[in-house]
């Protein structure tokens, strides 16, 4: 009982948990690396073989499996397929333009939704959670029966208007989840050393916003260029990058296509390197 006692002061704990401290820990379970491991080789197992086989010196300008050497012909001709470039820059301008939309959009409307109460509250949040969960052809027919009943034509505009509809729900998300882990601290604090609204929005609220901003603009991107089910219902005479992968790949595809994609995986894994160094400078500097 004394050694008890006289424990307990020392370690500033009670002896039950130092006991339980002293127990050994649990193993971990050893499926849990397995699935771990199986996981990521499903997932990079595509990646991998689409950037390997763009490399790939086939001789029938034909996607093939079968390795015949190493070239850099394919990233040398990449406008050699025609329509191919225009398909890829039609989906680059439309998935910038719906980024850079939605956040200029999404942004007043996470603070809104994060930080104030207002009427209708409920029901935009609702709204914005529906887009997402709703199925995609489910969106693309009810975005086709609008633009239908509306005389709208199908095109350039009507995949621009649909892709920004779809991407400001994720923005509206990643950002609100950014606003909660910053709080108002920072901007009562600018606000009592005289700074208007707008000063402790540009000075304080919008360095904070700057990594969720990337990370919802890179998911947009992604979202965009990725689309095939809503833009096949909304295209009309518009060929994106997607709606051409579609129609090439009953006759083969050309390597080309492996290469762009190889294109938009570098610069997604960019974006995303440039999104983790600044959070964790935004975090070194609180």
């Amino acid at each position: 009982m004394s050694a008890i006692m006289t424990d307990a002061p020392a370690t500033g704990r009670a002896p039950e948990q130092v006991r339980a401290n002293r127990q050994p820990k649990q193993r971990m379970r050893p499926f849990l690396p397995i699935f771990f491991w199986v996981f990521l080789v499903i997932t990079l197992l595509p990646i991998v073989t689409m950037v390997v086989y763009s490399f790939n010196n086939t001789p029938t300008n034909r996607i093939t499996f079968n390795w015949h050497g190493f070239t850099l012909y394919w990233y040398q001709n990449l406008t050699q397929v025609q329509g191919l470039p225009q398909a890829f820059l039609l989906s680059v301008v439309i998935a910038i333009l719906s980024a850079v939309i939605s956040i200029v959009l999404g942004v007043p409307l996470s603070m809104a939704l994060e930080r104030y109460r207002f009427f209708g509250k409920s029901a935009i949040s609702a709204t914005v959670f529906a887009d997402i969960a709703a199925p995609s052809i489910v969106v693309g027919a009810a975005s086709l029966s609008f633009f239908l009943s509306t005389s709208i034509p199908l095109g350039f505009w009507t995949v621009l208007i649909v892709h920004i509809t779809f991407n400001l729900a994720y923005v509206v998300v990643v950002i609100r989840a950014r606003l909660s882990g910053t709080g108002t601290q920072l901007e009562q604090a600018a606000g009592d050393l005289g700074a208007t609204p707008w000063v402790a929005f540009t000075k304080v609220t919008l360095p904070l916003l700057v990594p969720g901003m990337i990370a919802a603009g890179a998911l947009a991107l992604a979202m965009s260029i990725d689309d095939y089910v809503i833009t096949s219902f909304v295209a009309g005479p518009a060929v994106t990058f997607p709606l051409f992968v579609y129609g090439a790949a009953k006759v083969g595809l050309p390597p080309q296509v492996l290469c762009f994609g190889t294109i938009i995986f570098v610069i997604g894994l960019l974006v995303m390197l440039l999104n983790s160094w600044l959070t964790r400078r935004g975090q070194q500097r609180m």
